[in-house]
């Protein structure tokens, strides 16, 4: 069956671009509504955002989206992967701000609200998407890739200058509550370079060091702490990835092989997908199909510790 969170859950702090704070509520909502955004902060004209493929405006620092009114939700891929990771197929994001909250730079704080809530069953079945063609879309070394699975499978290969990160390569199959093991507390990164540049363009006005995103420079780990995985980076991308996958507008059921993949590429390769011909169709899926999904069978116990 579709679910949805139990009640509303509340989250607040900084946009990591924007530096603006904002708070997010998740509410529960009906069976068929989908994933939503609400923007509590506008009084005048439509402040419902969809969080689907065709709403997103192509960004490689983040997943932005936009409805027909021109207004924005910006950084929604963490929230979106929590709610996917955790097997929410319904829900209304309330935000007063434009930029989600980046936490402590990973998905685990809204799984750990998301599950201390719990999930209601819903009186509908749950649909997927299932990819019956393999599509890929290149951008230079960059390359995504869907193909036919049984399950929702994520590869990831990220490649690096910095020592520190280097090359590194993982591969998950996204059922069984691993996204809540093996992803949801990985943080975002980046490197001391990028960090400089976006600072001197007016971003990454909310980051902080330690607190919400991993910062590399050649050898060097320069966040307090450490790392919560030694193979932190290609974990986040993987969850960024599933975050970017969820706004096909159902769970998928395929294989996504990213190779230096973003949040851009992504979106390009669901919009590719919903335009070729055959290679996706809906089904209504039984219970052995549903078990296979992100979520089915998450417990408490599997949430990191560190969220």
């Amino acid at each position: 069956m579709q679910t949805t969170i139990k009640s509303p859950v509340s989250f607040s702090g900084p946009g990591l671009h924007s530096g603006q704070k904002a708070t997010l509520t998740i509410r529960p909502a009906t069976a068929e509504h989908g994933i939503w955004f609400a923007r509590t902060d506008v009084a005048v004209g439509d402040r419902m955002v969809p969080a689907r493929w065709d709403a997103v405006l192509r960004s490689p620092l983040c997943t932005r989206i936009e409805n027909s009114s021109g207004l924005q939700v910006s950084t929604v891929e963490h929230v979106m992967a929590a709610l996917a990771g955790c097997g929410v197929h319904n829900a209304l994001v309330e935000m007063d701000g434009p930029e989600v909250p980046i936490l402590d730079g990973s998905a685990a704080p809204f799984v750990r609200g998301i599950m201390q809530r719990g999930l209601r069953d819903l009186r509908a079945p749950v649909r997927a998407f299932e990819i019956m063609k393999e599509i890929t879309v290149t951008d230079g070394e960059a390359s995504a890739t869907l193909a036919p699975a049984e399950t929702l499978i994520i590869d990831f290969e990220i490649d690096f200058e910095d020592r520190a990160i280097g090359h590194q390569r993982k591969s998950l199959v996204m059922n069984n509550g691993s996204f809540a093991r093996e992803l949801c507390d990985s943080r975002t990164f980046c490197r001391q370079a990028d960090v400089d540049a976006m600072l001197s363009n007016g971003l990454a006005l909310g980051g902080n060091p330690g607190e919400n995103a991993v910062v590399f420079d050649g050898d060097d780990v320069l966040s307090p702490g450490g790392l919560r995985h030694s193979d932190e980076p290609v974990r986040h991308k993987m969850l960024d990835a599933l975050g970017d996958l969820a706004m096909a507008g159902a769970p998928l059921i395929g294989r996504y092989t990213g190779v230096r993949a973003g949040h851009s590429l992504t979106n390009t390769l669901l919009r590719k997908v919903f335009a070729t011909p055959g290679a996706v169709r809906m089904i209504v899926c039984d219970e052995d199909t549903a078990a296979r999904l992100p979520g089915y069978g998450l417990v408490w116990d599997e949430i990191p510790a560190v969220a």
